[in-house]
Order: C-alpha cells, then structure tokens, then sequence
C-alpha cells in the first residue's frame, strides 16, 4: 500500500503523520486490499480540512472532513472512510455468492 501525505498551507509535522498512519493501519484491518491512499491535510481561515482518495482493486472513494481542529477532522474521517469501505466489501462479498448464499463455482474451484 502506498501511502501520500500532503499538505496544503500546511507543514506535515512528524506527530501528524503518525497520528494519519496510525488511523490508516485501522483501515488496513478491515480491508487489506487497499493499493493507494492519497490525504490532503489543509487548513481555510477557522477551517482544518482532511481529504483522502483511496484506490481499491475496482473502485476509488472520496472522502472529505473538516472542523475546528485537524485531528478530530482526521479521526472523523478515518470514520466514514471505514463506514465506506466496509459497505464496499460487504458489497463485494455479496456478488461472490448467488441468491441462495451458496458460492459461485468459479469460487469453488
């Protein structure tokens, strides 16, 4: 998995990478899947803003978060990137199996 850091009028001090990677090892738990992940960490006036891009095998999600304080922006979306992610991979795992609940015969073999 590579992972990209940025800032945008901002300095990525050491502390914020590693609270970012420490959330992102979350992610990883739930789906180790995950090829690339892009953060843009940026800061608007009163505004701390959190973005990531992540690109699965199929699909890339869009999450954005924003607050007073960057690291709850962080946290918060670390949340519904997983709330993303999650549904991803349920939804994944449903088109694996017929109606039935029974696996395909590709799946069998």
């Amino acid at each position: 998995m590579n992972l990209n850091l940025s800032g945008h009028h901002l300095e990525i001090t050491p502390a914020i990478r590693e609270h970012v990677v420490n959330k992102i090892e979350k992610i990883k738990r739930h789906f180790d899947n995950l090829i690339d992940v892009n953060v843009v960490l940026s800061v608007e006036k009163l505004k701390q803003k959190a973005e990531a891009n992540v690109h699965l095998s199929g699909k890339t999600i869009f999450v954005e978060c924003d607050g007073t304080n960057l690291y709850a922006a962080i946290d918060n979306l670390i949340e519904k990137l997983d709330r993303q992610i999650t549904k991803h991979k349920e939804k994944h795992a449903a088109r694996r199996h017929d109606e039935t609940g029974n696996p395909t015969a590709a799946e069998q073999e």
